[in-house]
């Protein structure tokens, strides 16, 4: 008995719920709030731009549209990635 191919891969990125506070993303099953106090480039984003995200090398956020890039390691340790240079 053969086995059937796998079908296409579920895990990635996806926008999940959007707020008047922050969008909700869901990355290879771990959910992660942006706010917009700490992730200004989406508060005035438009709905389209903000929902086609990209993951690249399992670790990598790209929003094509916007030109932001993310890790997700800036989204698990936020306080080691300061928006602001001092």
């Amino acid at each position: 008995m053969k086995s059937r191919l796998r079908g296409a891969s579920t895990s990635g990125a996806e926008v999940t719920n959007i707020s008047p506070h922050g969008l909700w993303l869901l990355v290879n099953d771990t959910e992660y709030f942006l706010p917009y106090k700490d992730f200004p480039w989406f508060e005035e984003a438009r709905l389209c731009d903000i929902l086609k995200v990209e993951l690249h090398h399992g670790s990598h956020l790209y929003w094509p549209a916007l030109d932001v890039d993310l890790c997700l390691d800036s989204l698990e340790n936020p306080e080691t990635y300061p928006l602001v240079y001092h």
